[in-house]
């Protein structure tokens, strides 16, 4: 690659598949007190809720008891462990996205700073970020409801036809549907975050930036995944087989039911998933940020506005035009 002026954790040119993972750790290392602040701040709140509902609707649920024990459960029975079984997933689902939506916003924001070698603070992140959190919001719960839309309608549409084959087809073709339109709209939140544009805007702006380099955006978000799905198991299977032997129960409480879940099981399998999710929070969304700073740099010279927002050149032209784009609008 060729020498670029490197202000950050990244050098301003087209990035390299090492260069993305390494920038967003290194993004948690230059920014450790304000990326530790916001991650274990989110994880803690987010597994102390799970921690409680689980404990509450899952290990104490009479419904879900009787269905361990009771191979034939009655329909009161069936009522109460749906019940339960809804009001853990809409409580910890709605804590989770609302994390997510605060993660993704402070962090943008902080390796956006890291890119010009600038430092962030903890209020600094929170006063760039607070007033785009509805619209993110919007961004993080439009783009599944797309994806989820492009699996359900034609699987559904197809198994009207009354042949189970092509509803088969259906859901199958649904699902590549899904994952191209996902892959397409992955970097509307960083358009969001650092363009600030509209909801829909953004949807638009990340669909232009993909165009092209479908596969290659597939591929690093894929592996991504991946990488975060390995650290946090690598994290949270020992702490949970630790977690066990320390309550007493050795394996029974991996392998078995809800109601074998104690308070000492639930919070010390929880430090190993605050920890896990501590560490890979930074890492993904510094990936997606840096992602969508690339893919500026290779279709708008992003690299040049960059380096005359960084103090290392001069450039005399006026930032509406279009090989100098403003990295903040």
């Amino acid at each position: 690659m060729p020498l670029a002026p490197k202000p950050g954790v990244v050098p301003l040119r087209p990035l390299t598949l090492g260069e993305l993972f390494d920038g967003a750790v290194s993004t948690a290392r230059a920014h450790w007190r304000t990326v530790l602040v916001i991650s274990l701040g989110i994880a803690i709140v987010t597994q102390v809720v799970a921690t409680l509902a689980m404990r509450l609707w899952l290990s104490d649920s009479e419904g879900l008891a009787a269905l361990e024990d009771n191979p034939n459960p009655t329909d009161e029975e069936l009522r109460q462990a749906l019940g339960d079984i809804l009001a853990f997933s809409s409580v910890t689902g709605i804590v989770t996205l609302l994390g997510s939506v605060l993660a993704t916003a402070m962090l943008t924001i902080v390796v956006s700073r890291a890119v010009l070698g600038r430092d962030v603070t903890l209020a600094e992140a929170w006063a760039d970020s607070r007033s785009r959190l509805l619209r993110l919001l919007g961004v993080v719960l439009l783009v599944p409801l797309l994806a989820v839309l492009a699996v359900a309608v034609p699987g559904l549409v197809l198994a009207l036809s009354g042949i189970p084959a092509l509803a088969v087809l259906g859901l199958l073709g649904g699902f590549v549907l899904a994952v191209w339109l996902y892959v397409r709209l992955s970097l509307a939140a960083p358009a969001l975050m650092l363009e600030r544009q509209g909801v829909i805007a953004s949807l638009r702006r990340s669909a232009k930036l993909v165009e092209g380099t479908w596969w290659r955006i597939f591929g690093i978000q894929l592996l991504m995944l991946l990488l975060v799905v390995v650290v946090s198991g690598i994290i949270e299977f020992p702490a949970a087989a630790i977690a066990g032997f320390i309550d007493g129960s050795g394996t029974d409480s991996l392998t078995g039911g809800m109601s074998d879940l104690t308070w000492t099981y639930l919070i010390l399998s929880g430090i190993g998933a605050v920890i896990a999710a501590t560490i890979t929070l930074p890492i993904s969304a510094g990936v997606t940020a840096l992602l969508y700073i690339d893919q500026r740099i290779r279709r708008e010279a992003l690299d040049l506005e960059l380096a005359r927002a960084a103090g290392l050149t001069r450039n005399e032209g006026s930032p509406d035009h279009p090989d100098h784009p403003d990295p903040e609008r």
